[in-house]
């Protein structure tokens, strides 16, 4: 069990100011919560229904019924749990926490007496726990339960939640590990790796960081468990409409083809490949073991390098939610789901908790203002679970190619694993704004914020304000009364070319170092940082192995990747054209775009031809070209004004 003594409630304090990001938090507070509240009790009109939390009700004998929904259902209780968590701690609010009270009383009630706690296998599968690992969802589910647990512990320093936890944790501790009578097994979904590493953090049980390493240590090792388990159960399997047991079959999938180790490439079912490193680098980083930090390394710069859209998003192919070959990028039926991108960010900030490197700020902020934010419209009661760069609506219902994308956000899904999760990160934003290590505190991205950090030095409490990341200026402004010396490591974005940095009106002095500028002083009341971050408007190519991109360019204005959208610049995007020297305007954004940046040029389209004009012809004067002004959006908000056309590379004139 955990060891009481040593608990701490969490001591830094970040509270979200920003114009920007403090509307999507006021989103999420009084809008997504509680339309996720109702989602989960199976009262929204028109949207798929949950189940979720009958489910819990029906494992505690509180009702009768049968289960409904997913084999990971369970998940989607415990994801809302956490961001009501982060919620809290943002904003109090009485009638909140006692509903969370009361669930977690319900998950109480729903646990057995061994610990175990999973709805699935207590109502629909009795007598059959952990005999299908590689496909079922359990550890996952138990996974979020921790991350859950963690948060409302650190939110409201209530335990019930976290001992909950613990007792799933110390029973799953007693199932599996390398001594005689344990099973070697380890989950097909990666999660409870990362979130046993969060468990260890706050109980510092050693017990769950030791379950951790073997979970990782065992994967892809012979004779592969998810055959072992596959013959004892005689050969069958969970996914139906996947056929074949391919699942069980393709280790890939998984990462569990070989040992970690032995492999270089980001491979797979793309949520859980980014799940598995993040849980593979804080390991890495609280051991000091190398052999897994250069695992961590060699599958990134594969990942980040080759695998990876402009806008953050990864996993290029919709059959498997996966990720295919080196430059394979596709843009028309792009899966990038909304889930892995919070993956990834999850994944770059334990490396970057490691390395202390702005190369994997960058990717965060990439992954996390373009893809994550456009997962959920701008009303905060509509999702997209995938994420295209490029989209054809009158094409979509005639081509099964496009039968994962949806050209507008939709208010659920049977499979609600989007919502809940970019609920939760949009509620911890500060967490990847800041990294405290031992060495400075970093600064990676400078949205709005009030933060306070226990240092060597004594409390630093700091103010970033400005308007970001449509405004050049920030101004970071310290308000501890008694002077704090410490370093400060300030991220210079890879966007912008000329940053400058002054303190208190003069030029900063310090050094620069992993794309960090590291300013060390004793800090006082009354200092203030201000830093000029030109929002340059450039031209972004693809490497040219990724035939997708060929001939194309996309725009970028800050960390904002823009796009072309039908309500702007009419139906057949497909024929406009960007001129080379094409001079870019800004203008501001009305109706739903208000306060938001958008950008006008001239450009180029091919006029629609008269109905008579053949299919093809041979005389290039046929094609008559127009002069057109082109209007781009930020990308992270198209959708939110109908249905219609977007793409995000255009054609280069």
């Amino acid at each position: 069990m955990m060891q009481s003594d040593v608990i701490e409630a969490d001591l830094n304090h970040i509270t979200i100011t920003d114009p920007f990001l403090g509307e999507y938090q006021r989103l999420i507070r009084d809008v997504v919560i509680p339309y996720q509240w109702e989602a989960l009790n199976d009262n929204i009109p028109d949207a798929e229904p949950s189940h979720a939390l009958a489910n819990y009700r029906i494992a505690a004998g509180l009702e009768p019924g049968e289960f409904y929904g997913m084999v990971f259902q369970d998940s989607d209780v415990t994801k809302w749990l956490e961001a009501v968590a982060w919620s809290l701690s943002q904003k109090p609010d009485a009638w909140l926490e006692q509903t969370a009270d009361e669930v977690i009383e319900l998950l109480a009630q729903a646990q057995c007496e061994d610990g175990y706690l999973n709805t699935w296998y207590t109502v629909k599968e009795p007598g059959l726990r952990w005999t299908n690992v590689a496909e079922c969802h359990e550890m996952y589910c138990a996974g979020h339960l921790f991350e859950a647990a963690v948060a409302f512990f650190n939110a409201t320093g209530k335990r019930r939640l976290l001992e909950i936890a613990c007792r799933f944790a110390d029973h799953i501790d007693t199932m599996f590990g390398p001594n005689e009578g344990q099973l070697r097994g380890y989950p097909g979904h990666p999660e409870i790796e990362l979130a046993l590493m969060r468990l260890y953090e706050v109980t510092l049980e050693p017990r769950y960081q030791a379950l951790a390493r073997f979970f990782l240590e065992a994967r892809g090792q012979q004779p592969y468990y998810y055959d072992i388990e596959f013959e004892k159960r005689g050969g069958s399997w969970h996914w139906d409409n996947w056929g074949d047991a391919w699942m069980v079959k393709d280790k890939a999938y998984t990462h569990a083809h070989k040992p970690l180790a032995e492999q270089s490439e980001a491979v797979g079912h793309a949520v859980r490949s980014v799940y598995l490193m993040t849980g593979l680098a804080h390991v890495a980083r609280m051991t000091q073991d190398e052999e897994k930090r250069q695992t961590c390394l060699r599958i990134w710069n594969n990942l980040v390098q080759r695998r990876m859209y402009i806008t953050g998003g990864i996993g290029s192919q919709g059959i498997g939610e996966a990720f295919t070959s080196d430059y394979d990028l596709p843009n028309d039926t792009a899966y990038a789901e909304s889930c892995a991108s919070i993956g990834l960010m999850m994944f770059a900030r334990r490396m970057l908790e490691m390395e202390g490197d702005a190369h994997y700020a960058d990717v965060m902020e990439r992954a996390f203002y373009n893809t994550v934010l456009g997962g959920m419209a701008l009303d905060g009661k509509h999702f997209f679970y995938v994420n295209p760069l490029e989209t054809h609506p009158k094409s979509i219902p005639h081509n099964h190619i496009y039968d994962h994308i949806k050209p507008v956000r939709q208010r659920w899904f049977g499979c609600a694993c989007c919502p809940p999760n970019i609920a939760r990160t949009l509620v911890t934003i500060g967490h990847y704004i800041f990294t405290p290590r031992p060495d400075a505190l970093f600064i990676n991205f400078y949205a709005g914020t009030q933060a306070q950090f226990t240092v060597s030095g004594g409390d630093l409490k700091l103010t970033i304000s400005g308007n970001y990341p449509w405004d050049e200026r920030v101004d970071i402004t310290f308000t501890h009364p008694q002077p704090v010396e410490h370093t400060l490591a300030l991220r210079l974005p890879a966007w912008c070319d000329n940053p400058q940095i002054l303190i208190n009106g003069e030029a900063a002095v310090g050094k620069r170092r992993k794309g960090y500028l590291h300013l060390h002083r004793q800090w006082q009341q009354g200092d203030c940082i201000t830093l000029l971050l030109p929002m340059t408007i450039r031209r972004v190519y693809a490497n040219p192995l990724v035939r997708h991109g060929a001939g194309k360019v996309a725009i970028q204005r800050g960390p904002l990747v823009y796009c072309l959208e039908e309500a702007d610049n009419g139906t057949q995007l497909h024929n406009l054209s960007l001129p080379e020297k094409s001079v870019f305007r800004e203008i501001e954004g009305t109706g739903v775009l208000k306060g938001k940046v958008l950008l006008q040029t001239e450009g180029k389209r091919v006029a629609t031809p008269s109905d008579d004009q053949p299919l093809y012809h041979f005389d290039r004067q046929q094609t008559v070209i127009e002069k057109q002004t082109l209007t781009f959006i930020p990308w992270f908000s198209w959708a939110n004004r109908g249905e219609g056309e977007m793409r995000i590379w255009i054609q280069e004139a």
